[in-house]
């Protein structure tokens, strides 16, 4: 363990093997953090910060800090940070409520400066946000999700996996799975094809994601009847699938076209 001189470590603290703590870092007393993670100059690493194995975090990035929310009464509750992620200069990330008593950033993430996780929100693994993404509030975005700079995600939407979201637009309502989003206002524009190929998806799987999608984004017919073409459909294809799970989830209705 390689602990600077100046860094300001609680006693308290559960530290994993060959961590390495940078100059002016603070660690408080209710933190755990895993084996060969890095915490760079001027981080802080609050009460509630749950932090994985071989995590970089780095200059003056806030973890598992006090929600921005009125409600919140200094209750306990954690912020979780999943193995392998990386987090960068001048990222904050809140612990949640008591609504849920977590936030959560999953493994093998990227989260690029700026950015912001707030309370209570969930973010799969596999993520990217780049500079200056700003999270919400009790917001869920699931796995292999990349979010564009300077993109801000308004409290409670639900984004769905393997989506590509392009910088500068904002989200107000849910964005299903497998797609690219963009405009202003954000709306659909297809298939993420270069992800889904990348990650192994068939020609087949991309058939059926399209025919899907068709139905869904049909202008003569609502979400209720395109939901029962797909089912009757593609009921045997389990990506297709993800798609009716996520309409049942959603409560703020979908992105337009």
């Amino acid at each position: 363990m390689n602990i600077h001189s100046t860094a300001v470590v609680s006693d308290k603290a559960k530290l994993g093997k060959n961590i390495q703590i940078s100059a002016y870092a603070i660690v408080e007393d209710n933190v755990e953090i895993g084996d060969d993670c890095f915490i760079g100059p001027h981080a802080v690493i609050y009460n509630g910060a749950r932090i994985g194995n071989r995590v970089v975090i780095h200059q003056a990035a806030s973890i598992a800090h006090t929600p921005q929310d009125l409600k919140f009464n200094n209750e306990d509750s954690l912020f979780y940070v999943g193995d392998d992620t990386k987090i960068h200069e001048y990222v904050t990330l809140h612990r949640g409520t008591k609504e849920t008593g977590f936030s959560r950033v999953g493994k093998n993430c990227l989260l690029m400066a700026y950015s912001h996780v707030a309370h209570d929100t969930i973010l799969g693994d596999n993520c990217i946000l780049a500079n200056g993404v700003q999270i919400a509030g009790h917001v869920e975005i699931d796995e292999y999700v990349i979010i564009g700079g300077l993109t801000p995600v308004h409290q409670f939407c639900k984004i769905g996996k393997h989506c590509m979201i392009g910088g500068g637009f904002r989200i107000t309502q849910d964005v299903p799975p497998f797609i690219l989003a963009a405009n202003e206002p954000i709306e659909y524009k297809g298939l993420n094809l270069l992800g889904l190929r990348r990650r192994g998806f068939s020609n087949e799987d991309i058939n059926s994601l399209k025919k899907a999608y068709k139905y869904l984004y049909s202008p003569s017919l609502n979400i209720t009847q395109a939901k029962e073409k797909i089912k009757k459909n593609f009921s045997d294809n389990e990506n297709v699938n993800e798609i009716l799970k996520f309409l049942d989830r959603s409560k703020r209705g979908l992105i337009g076209k």
